[in-house]
């Protein structure tokens, strides 16, 4: 049994969910998770997390979508282990950030929010210097980074995201002049991700060490 990640969007109606429901469990599959991402302009983005036998019935099952008028996959990919209630998994990571050691917590909220939303990395840009504090992964250069925070800092919310490109999220903490980016994967981020991501920066903010200030 392999469970995989779905990410769909489907009509903004009652029922709409549900015969996708219907169509994966008629190939064998077995919804066993379901996140809203993101409604609006009559669509919803929904995570489902599907339980297969077989690469048989995966295949079976993404035809089965796509033949339900108006719903249209993303995404499709394989998860490893169990995929946590997701309220859980924010709480587990404040814990985790409020209990490392004082001058690891700035490394602690990247690599939290870096798992939080699934990137390819994570990274802590300074405002005072434009340089980078922490970096996991092979994030864009630091120079790049530094210059689009920097640069976004002074935009609306709605502008800085039309702006953006659909991979990189990002979020300031204003208090102590620092912003947290989190990119390189897939599939975009989407409104319910990015504030997330905003209110775990809270909390990593109000934990900081001073060096960090």
């Amino acid at each position: 049994m392999q469970a995989y990640l779905v990410r769909i969007w489907v009509p903004d109606r009652p029922g709409a969910l549900g015969q996708v429901a219907t169509a994966i469990g008629l190939v064998g599959g077995d919804v066993v998770g379901i996140d809203i991402l993101d409604r609006g302009a009559g669509k919803a983005i929904d995570e489902l997390v599907v339980t297969i036998d077989s690469a048989d019935d995966l295949d079976r099952m993404i035809a089965a979508i796509d033949a339900i008028d108006g719903v249209d996959i993303e995404e499709v990919r394989p998860i490893e282990g169990e995929r946590p209630e997701p309220t859980l998994v924010v709480l587990a990571k404040a814990a985790r950030i409020v209990e490392a050691d004082a001058e690891n917590r700035l490394e602690q909220l990247c690599r939290e929010a870096l798992t939080l939303l699934e990137g390819g990395w994570a990274a802590a840009v300074s405002l005072d210097n434009s340089g980078l504090l922490v970096e996991l992964g092979e994030a864009p250069s630091a120079d790049w980074l530094a210059a689009f925070v920097v640069g976004s800092s002074h935009l609306t919310a709605a502008d800085a995201l039309m702006s953006a490109p659909p991979d990189l999220a990002w979020s300031f903490l204003e208090s102590r002049n620092l912003a947290i980016a989190v990119g390189g994967r897939s599939s975009a981020f989407r409104p319910r991700e990015r504030e997330e991501l905003a209110l775990l920066t809270r909390i990593g903010a109000a934990m900081l060490a001073p060096s960090h200030v």
